[in-house]
């Protein structure tokens, strides 16, 4: 009798260890063989180059290459709807953007993926603060100062963007309308284009990421007026955030771009926690420092959970935005 009730009490102990084991085992074996790391934009920008850096550093701490797939469309949803639809076994992986994640769903009314019930949220790699910028020609020196003279030049001001829907169109958008400023919007081809009109005059403002904007801030070709982090960036540590203009509606004004690392939903638990760790340990690497720094990035490292509440975040505030300002894409 002893024996029996020994057998069945270490049967059912066995069988409790099982979900452990087999967690432990699968985490062991991942990854097993090479990671497909998917860019939705095409080579040389932002989303390529942090994803190309995140995937190195993975590549050198498990001995598995990570092979970048950029699959470039309709604003980074064809890249996205093909990693919803692969398999949930951490092996395929979406470097994701703000547009992707947040601003898509409410461009695109017949999108194929969801970005919260689609994707395993694994890593927020990095956020890119836009930068005000006017042309040394416009007369304002502040934010303040710009949204008294858009308001006395309604729709005269034009801003540049990388297109409809881009994320500076947006967060120009954000900005009219906390501020109550009237700017004609100018779509671009990309970012590049529109710097080169501002340039030349052809346009009195744009509001985008650092890198494309610091070399002519340098030369006093173009005057920062204000960032859109809740805090002043390194690169510019004169220059005021927005929420510090003293603006009406800005007091909590935020809007940066982001990037970071999804997985298709139902991707095991323990290998989004393995994914999430390494990652966020990659964001330590000198390298990745470098390119992160070059990209006018801040690292992100946080919880899959936190990323997770992020995207949802996002989706609500950017939908209030599009939907208020009207905006379409082409």
């Amino acid at each position: 009798m002893t024996t029996g009730i020994t057998r069945r009490q270490a049967l059912v102990a066995a069988t409790a260890l099982l979900p452990a084991s087999r967690a432990a085992m699968a985490q062991q074996a991942y990854p097993a063989k090479p990671i497909r790391m998917v860019i939705p934009f095409t080579p040389g920008g932002s989303t390529d180059v942090l994803g190309r850096a995140i995937g190195i550093e993975l590549g050198r701490a498990w001995h598995q290459p990570v092979v970048v797939d950029n699959l470039p469309g309709a604003g980074g949803s064809i890249g996205a709807d093909k990693v919803a639809k692969s398999p949930a076994d951490g092996y395929t992986l979406l470097m994701g953007h703000i547009g992707t994640l947040a601003i898509n769903p409410s461009l695109y009314p017949k999108l194929d993926y969801d970005p919260v019930r689609s994707f395993a949220p694994v890593a927020w790699v990095a956020r890119v603060p836009n930068v005000l910028v006017v042309h040394a020609s416009v007369p304002a020196r502040s934010l303040a100062e710009l949204v008294a003279l858009a308001k006395t030049r309604p729709g005269q001001l034009a801003f540049g963007s990388g297109g409809n829907g881009s994320a500076a169109h947006i967060a120009t958008e954000y900005l009219k309308l906390q501020t109550g400023a009237s700017f004609m919007h100018v779509p671009y081809r990309g970012t590049a284009p529109a710097v080169t009109d501002l340039l030349a005059g052809q346009l009195q403002l744009l509001f985008t990421g650092a890198p494309a904007l610091l070399p002519h801030i340098k030369a006093g070709k173009l005057r920062a007026l204000a960032v859109s982090s809740p805090k002043r960036i390194a690169l510019l540590p004169d220059v005021p955030t927005v929420a510090e203009s003293g603006v009406p509606g800005t007091k909590d004004f935020e809007a940066d771009q982001w990037y970071g690392v999804v997985a298709p939903a139902g991707t095991p638990a323990d290998i989004v926690a393995m994914l999430n760790r390494q990652i966020n340990q990659s964001l330590n690497a000198a390298e990745v420092h470098a390119r992160l720094a070059a990209e006018g990035a801040e690292p992100t490292p946080t919880t899959p959970q936190a990323f997770g509440e992020l995207i949802a975040s996002e989706m609500k505030r950017w939908n209030r935005v599009i939907k208020t300002a009207r905006i379409t894409v082409d």
